[in-house]
């Protein structure tokens, strides 16, 4: 590609490189220069523009940018491509899911050229319906298209999103004298509707060990979530040792993000359990958000996925927490 000031008699068929206003209006920068365009910047007093030229095998940006989404997403299902544009192109979720993304594919067509752009979410971030998964952008005005072919070779199929496959959740909702009931379990029930998932039923029971093992165990929905009246602090504590008794297996308790130190996670003869933090009740980003959402998608979570989920995992503050993570004094 060539890339200059030309005069504007030999602008002709060239790709405008910068916006110019005019008083007939304004000429924006990618347009390709015709004989009208020409004679508005000659009534301007304009002789000299600065233009990019393709030349044989290049490819424009637009279709460059396409082509390389097209590739990215393969054959995924729900991932819609807009329209290309100045060089873009995104890719959107056509329905609530999880990213799934190879960054080593990613990393590669990257590594080609530095006109040849692709920035996503981190994997296994939560998507709604529209949310964009990532972003192609061809920044010079075209590329080779031999270098476009090895990035999108390099990148295909890097790009996904798997959504949800179960459709119902039970929540038990443990009681306490003075506890705090089922205040905030909406914000429970948001999540799962956020997910295409529907609450089968909210099922209050003591917080005992016996009565929570019989709830879990006549729990209806695929995925059983259990909100304790006091916070579960201890592999050995009333909510997991109840999953224990009902014949149910605790994968994991504890997680390194908050707020969501204290979610657990098992399950009941192939059936998921989630134990929720108290801090649940919030609407926040929560670490029960990353969890709940690949367990909804059917995608699996042992204990050292959880584990890997420390670098990111300081979530937002929660204002109304009444021991705040940042320290209230200064080092010497």
């Amino acid at each position: 590609m060539k890339f200059g000031p030309v005069p504007v008699d030999a602008a002709e068929g060239a790709l405008l490189a910068h916006s110019l206003r005019l008083a007939e209006g304004k000429l924006r920068k990618g347009l390709r220069l015709g004989p009208d365009h020409l004679a508005q910047l000659r009534a301007a007093g304009i002789d000299e523009v600065t233009v990019a030229r393709l030349e044989p095998g290049d490819l424009h940006e637009d279709d460059a940018a396409a082509r390389l989404a097209q590739s990215l997403a393969g054959e995924a299902a729900h991932v819609r491509l807009t329209e290309p544009f100045t060089g873009r192109v995104n890719l959107v979720a056509e329905r609530p899911g999880v990213v799934r993304l190879d960054a080593a594919r990613i990393h590669a067509a990257n590594a080609v050229d530095p006109m040849i752009t692709v920035a996503t979410v981190p994997d296994g971030r939560q998507m709604a319906t529209g949310g964009m998964i990532a972003t192609v952008k061809i920044i010079a005005y075209g590329v080779r298209a031999a270098k476009l072919d090895r990035a999108a070779a390099a990148g295909q199929g890097a790009a996904g999103l798997a959504t949800p496959v179960l459709g119902s959740a039970s929540l038990i909702v443990t009681d306490i004298p003075g506890g705090p009931g089922e205040k905030g379990t909406q914000a429970i029930a948001d999540r799962l509707t956020a997910l295409e998932m529907t609450l089968a039923e909210t099922i209050r029971c003591p917080h005992e060990e016996p009565a929570l093992a019989r709830a879990i165990a006549a729990a209806p929905g695929d995925v059983v979530l259990i909100l304790t009246g006091s916070a579960t602090s201890d592999p050995r504590d009333t909510a997991p040792a109840a999953l224990q008794r009902a014949g149910g297996h605790l994968e994991r308790f504890g997680m390194p993000v908050d707020p969501g130190n204290l979610l657990f996670l098992g399950d009941l003869h192939g059936r998921p359990v989630i134990g929720l933090p108290g801090s649940a009740r919030s609407p926040v980003l929560h670490g029960v958000d990353w969890v709940l959402a690949r367990v909804a998608c059917g995608l699996p979570v042992t204990s050292a996925d959880i584990a890997g989920m420390g670098v990111g995992g300081l979530l937002k503050e929660i204002p109304t927490r009444p021991q705040p993570r940042a320290a209230r004094r200064t080092e010497s």
